[in-house]
C-alpha cells in the first residue's frame, strides 16, 4: 500500500512539472509573438517613420489596416514624419515601400489622428 501511495505521489509531481514547463513555454510563445515591431519601433530593421510609396508588388513590408489590435497606430502626415507612426505618402524619395493587403500581412496598422506609434 505505502509503494502505490509512493507511486502515485511521484505521478503526480511528474505531472504537475510537466504542466508547470508547458505553461511556462506558452507564456514564453505568448510574449514573443505579442507584436512583431519591436519596443524602438523598427520591422526588420525598417524604422517605421518617415516617407512611404505605396506599391503593388516586392514591399517592403506587407500592411493590412484594421480597426482593432494594430500592431502600430499610423498619423498621416503632409510633412516632417519624425516620430514612429508618421507616415508621409510619396511618389518617390521614400524610406520605405508597403503593400496594402488583406491576408497574411508582415505587420497591421490602424489609422488614428492622435498618438501614433507602438501599440
Amino acid at each position: 500500500m505505502k509503494a502505490r501511495v509512493m507511486v502515485m505521489r511521484m505521478f503526480w509531481r511528474a505531472v504537475s512539472a510537466f504542466v508547470v514547463a508547458v505553461v511556462v513555454m506558452a507564456n514564453v510563445s505568448i510574449a514573443g509573438a505579442a507584436s512583431k515591431i519591436n519596443e524602438d519601433g523598427y520591422y526588420k530593421n525598417i524604422r517605421l517613420a518617415g516617407k512611404v510609396r505605396v506599391v503593388e508588388s516586392f514591399a517592403d513590408i506587407k500592411v493590412q489596416v484594421v480597426t482593432s489590435f494594430p500592431d502600430l497606430r499610423v498619423k498621416v502626415v503632409s510633412s516632417f514624419p519624425d516620430d514612429i507612426g508618421e507616415w508621409q505618402f510619396v511618389d518617390y524619395g521614400e524610406n520605405f515601400t508597403v503593400q496594402f493587403v488583406s491576408s497574411f500581412p508582415d505587420i497591421k496598422i490602424k489609422y488614428v489622428e492622435h498618438f501614433p506609434g507602438v501599440e
